[in-house]
């Protein structure tokens, strides 16, 4: 199921209904979540619902038997050995196997060996990237002892399959998420109303701008080969605002529609393309999932405490891994590469690090914060041609003709830009821009606080709700699924 189909206009309200009928009965309300969210990830295919049950059943009982055998090293370390091995096995299979199985044989066939290693023909679940790394997280925390082992299944299951993060995230912490479904939640209309506002938004950057950007995108990139090197530069930064309307759009609607049923879920992006390095875009980019690799993988090397060299070595690891949790292809692990050199390159050089936020009270940024800002943003803006390329060789190819001499040649490009679906992305990104900016302090982009006009005015306010509705009706492109989905 959809966020942006009309299956899931019908299905919320019912679930958010009884959801508060059973406000008093938590165990019957966590009940509820789970049928709910297992419902929401069958309507794809029911066949691999029985991947989630096993994820869940398996990492319930490790963290029984982990606080069990807690003055028992080596069997507590088997345990979450165990577990940790059975969720990447499975994920492994599922996602990796025909990769390396063929990337194997073409190894070995340029030593002239030429072995018949059998591939297994198997759809890739939805979200299985993610709710294993929840998993996985739940059972090294409980090995830790950063968090006691749940001892309530309805409540631990429901964690690990909470329907609006399921498929494409947040990637949440169980010392974050699982107490949560422990205590009664109480209905909060302030909480409720603003995240129907960061699902309108999530909506509008999904349906209008990351929709309509994929036509353009798709046209650009099934005939690059003969397109001007002006629109392939416009084709990448077209694929850069419909990859991130369409993830962040995800988050958002995920997060939103959380706090209609009392959970708070973390952030997940923080405008990250008014980013000043590529260490702070990193730090705004998918943060669940950077955030992830940090404490489960990163700083278990030694993260930055450690000599140069090691520290190097440490960052080429999560980034390479990083490369492989997006997909089974060398672009993605070229893409990992690539921002490991970079951001090697940034520790050797020892630059300082940039605060995050812009300073408040300023209207627009400084001409040096702006030429950081471009100078980000375009190298980011390179690494997703490698990301969306089909091969290295055609990202290799696309990067090539995008940069000889027909980049500064307009005069071939208008004629072609016709069939583009311009009119409707670039004005939508020309707005995305300037909300964002200008709400860059704030949670999401929609959101009221202090003593603003829209929130003091109550028909002014719903006067918005309903053009801004309107809006995404009118203006939104194809029906497509969330790019996320596939990782």
């Amino acid at each position: 199921m959809q966020f942006n189909t009309f299956t899931f206009l019908v299905f919320l309200p019912v679930v958010f209904i009884f959801y508060w009928i059973l406000a008093r009965r938590l165990r019957l309300q966590n009940l509820l979540v789970v049928a709910a969210s297992y419902v929401f990830y069958g309507w794809w295919d029911t066949r691999f619902l029985w991947l989630i049950v096993i994820t869940s059943a398996c990492s319930f009982a490790s963290g029984l038997l982990i606080e069990k055998f807690r003055d028992n090293r080596r069997l507590k370390r088997l345990v979450c050995a165990s577990n940790i091995t059975l969720n990447i096995g499975i994920l492994a299979l599922f996602k990796y196997y025909n990769f390396f199985a063929e990337s194997l044989c073409e190894l070995l066939a340029l030593f002239n060996f030429h072995p018949d290693f059998a591939t297994i023909n198997l759809v890739l679940p939805v979200g299985i990237s993610f709710y294993t790394f929840q998993a996985l997280g739940y059972t090294i925390d409980t090995y830790r002892g950063n968090i006691r082992a749940s001892r309530d299944p309805v409540a631990f299951f429901a964690f690990i399959s909470f329907f609006p993060q399921l498929v494409a995230g947040p990637i949440e912490r169980a010392t974050s998420l699982l107490p949560q479904f422990s205590k009664l939640r109480v209905f909060n209309y302030d909480k409720a109303t603003d995240g129907l506002r960061q699902m309108l938004w999530g909506l509008f950057k999904k349906m209008v701008i990351a929709d309509n950007c994929a036509v353009a995108v798709d046209q650009i990139w099934g005939d690059y080969s003969n397109m001007p090197g002006f629109l392939l530069l416009l084709g990448s930064v077209l694929f850069s605002f419909q990859i991130y309307c369409d993830f962040s759009g995800y988050s958002d609607i995920a997060i939103g529609c959380a706090r209609l049923f009392g959970i708070d879920l973390m952030r997940n992006f923080r405008f990250p393309y008014f980013s000043r390095s590529i260490p702070e875009f990193w730090r705004r980019w998918h943060i669940s999932l950077m955030t992830w690799f940090r404490d489960y993988i990163y700083f278990p090397l030694g993260g930055s405490r450690c000599s140069l060299p090691r520290t190097i070595r440490n960052i080429f690891i999560v980034w390479i891994i990083s490369g492989l949790w997006h997909g089974a292809n060398w672009t993605f692990v070229c893409w990992g590469l690539f921002y490991a050199f970079l951001l090697s390159a940034h520790r050797v050089a020892g630059f300082k690090g940039i605060k995050d936020v812009t300073p408040e009270g300023k209207i627009w940024p400084s001409l040096k914060e702006t030429a950081y800002i471009v100078i980000t943003f375009l190298i980011v803006n390179l690494g997703w041609i490698v990301f969306r390329a089909p091969s290295m060789t055609d990202a290799a190819q696309y990067i090539m003709a995008m940069c000889d001499s027909s980049l500064f040649n307009l005069s071939g490009c208008i004629s072609l830009m016709g069939g583009l679906q311009l009119t409707k992305s670039v004005p939508a990104i020309l707005f995305l821009i300037v909300v964002e900016w200008m709400q860059r302090n704030k949670q999401h982009a929609l959101q009221l606080t202090g003593n603003s006009l829209m929130t003091r005015n109550l028909a002014l306010r719903y006067t918005f709700y309903i053009v801004f509705i309107m809006i995404i009706l009118v203006y939104s492109g194809r029906n497509s699924e969330f790019i996320y989905f596939q990782f």
